[in-house]
């Protein structure tokens, strides 16, 4: 068991909620300084529980919890406002970004500029801002802050600078191999990314049609191999939203 701690006034956002005994709740939450944890939240189902109604996604909130082991005790939570309710696509992809929270981030490994980002977007979501590039931008972050190794401006090998009008196949745990030293045998299904797109993801910028076509298709790439192949559920809601 973990040595016991009291955590004050600690800035979180919840991913996902679910009933626990008659009237509790287990809450994983998103934290700026204790990176993702369980709680729980004793009571929280009953009518008159001051946890009722503030546990809530997409709500930026102060919380405090106690406890030494896996699952903490929340003691206190205060909505902090300032963020729209989330509806429609945006309410989707923000479940989306939950999900990759709760699948890759590891329990109580903080990371502030994920955080960060993780904030932004949700604010983003809420001015309806474009969705993917809501999206994209997050999911760069995402592999970042985890120690993935996303070096986007350097050739794999030669560690030379991506050449703009070259082609790339983009090969995991290496980075962005030139496409002439490739040999096509070899490139099992991946997708060619231009050094344009890979220059523009870099810098954030995310201005073109075809960078942002380029990068879908390869964050998605990695983020499957780093999910072990198994499938997002607001990833199949979202595609089967589109198909209606």
């Amino acid at each position: 068991m973990g040595q016991r701690q009291r955590i004050e006034q600690q800035p979180a956002w919840v991913l996902h909620t679910m009933p626990w005994r008659e009237t509790s709740l287990i809450v994983e939450v998103f934290s700026r300084d204790h990176g993702r944890v369980a709680l729980a939240a004793k009571g929280a189902r009953r009518p008159l529980s001051a946890l009722r109604g503030v546990l809530m996604a997409f709500q930026p909130l102060l919380m405090d919890w106690s406890g030494g082991g896996e699952v903490k005790t929340l003691v206190r939570a205060e909505w902090q406002g300032g963020q729209p309710l989330l509806g429609g696509r945006a309410l989707l992809c923000g479940y989306y970004l939950n999900e990759l929270l709760v699948r890759l981030a590891a329990r109580e490994d903080p990371h502030p500029a994920l955080f960060s980002a993780y904030g932004e977007a949700i604010a983003a979501l809420g001015r309806n801002e474009a969705l993917v590039v809501v999206l994209r931008r997050f999911e760069l972050v995402l592999l970042q802050e985890l120690g993935y190794g996303l070096d986007l401006g350097n050739e794999a090998d030669s560690g030379a600078p991506v050449q703009e009008g070259a082609d790339y196949v983009f090969m995991i745990e290496r980075g962005p191999v030139p496409l002439g030293e490739i040999d096509p045998a070899g490139m099992g299904g991946l997708d060619i990314v231009s050094g344009r797109t890979l220059l523009d993801l870099a810098a954030r910028d995310f201005s073109r049609a075809e960078t942002l076509a380029q990068a879908k298709q390869l964050l998605r790439m990695l983020i499957n191999h780093y999910l072990g192949g198994q499938p997002l559920q607001s990833r199949r809601v979202l595609k089967e939203l589109q198909e209606l």
